[in-house]
């Protein structure tokens, strides 16, 4: 099916967003003078050190894809695929409710809170800026199976920015292993669905829970949220080409007529 769009889908615009998409979150961050390790400390660290940089990016890519004209093929499958493979992010997100459910919430003020909310942004612009901008330029040229390793992938690697910003070395390693399995199950959720936008809720409460039952005192069931994930994570990778067999989602766009 062909679209017709403002800017025809190419590789190099997709990777060019993406790594637009990480000097602009990392700037503002090392701007906010805030390391990583120091976000959970106050409201005011936390809105400054990383949910600023996620409104700013958030503009900017809404304005970006407004300009290429790609939001219905970045948001929207052409066909969805198989059902069944949603079972992994079923148990995402009743891994998510037991992260929620395990969080201390005695110990948020309103500051902190709000600062929270605001990091649920995080799965408008990161689903956006992989499953979305750069998953509709991959199409234009590479075959399903590198769309979603690559978009996956690069997703993963996003998160080697916490390095920089003080986080040790080994955890940074070992949240981007999990970041590509939650990559994983994102793209399942897309393809499953038809919709990135389910994608985007399930990433932003994801990432919300995540950091809410670190705060404080976490129940004594927190534990069974991660471990939740990482199985989901591993279904994940065994029924994800089970979604991509079959796909005809190539980006065969039209470019515009200038007037």
């Amino acid at each position: 099916m062909s679209e017709t769009l403002k800017v025809r889908p190419k590789v190099w615009i997709g990777l060019a967003i993406y790594i637009g998409y990480v000097i602009v979150v990392f700037v503002v961050q090392r701007l906010s003078g805030i390391p990583y390790t120091d976000l959970g400390e106050s409201g005011g660290n936390l809105f400054l050190g990383a949910g600023l940089s996620l409104i700013i990016a958030a503009v900017l890519l809404a304005i970006t894809t407004t300009l290429l004209g790609w939001w219905r093929p970045a948001l929207f499958e052409q066909k969805r695929s198989i059902r069944w493979p949603i079972i992994a992010p079923i148990l995402m997100v009743i891994a998510l409710l037991i992260n929620l459910a395990s969080t201390d919430w005695g110990s948020y003020d309103g500051a902190f809170f709000a600062a929270s909310v605001v990091l649920i942004l995080v799965g408008f612009t990161e689903e956006l800026t992989t499953r979305g901008l750069l998953l509709t330029a991959l199409r234009a040229r590479l075959s399903e199976v590198w769309v979603w390793f690559l978009t996956s992938a690069l997703f993963a690697l996003m998160h080697l920015m916490n390095a920089l910003g003080g986080q040790a070395i080994l955890p940074t390693l070992q949240q981007v292993g999990a970041a590509f399995l939650g990559g994983t199950i994102f793209y399942i959720v897309r393809r499953t669905t038809g919709s990135l936008i389910w994608a985007m809720a399930l990433h932003g409460l994801w990432d919300f829970s995540t950091f809410a039952v670190a705060h404080g005192t976490p129940g004594p069931f927190a534990g069974f949220g991660t471990i939740l994930y990482l199985i989901a994570g591993v279904l994940a990778l065994v029924s994800v080409a089970f979604v991509i067999r079959g796909t005809h989602e190539r980006t065969e766009a039209v470019q515009a007529p200038q007037r």
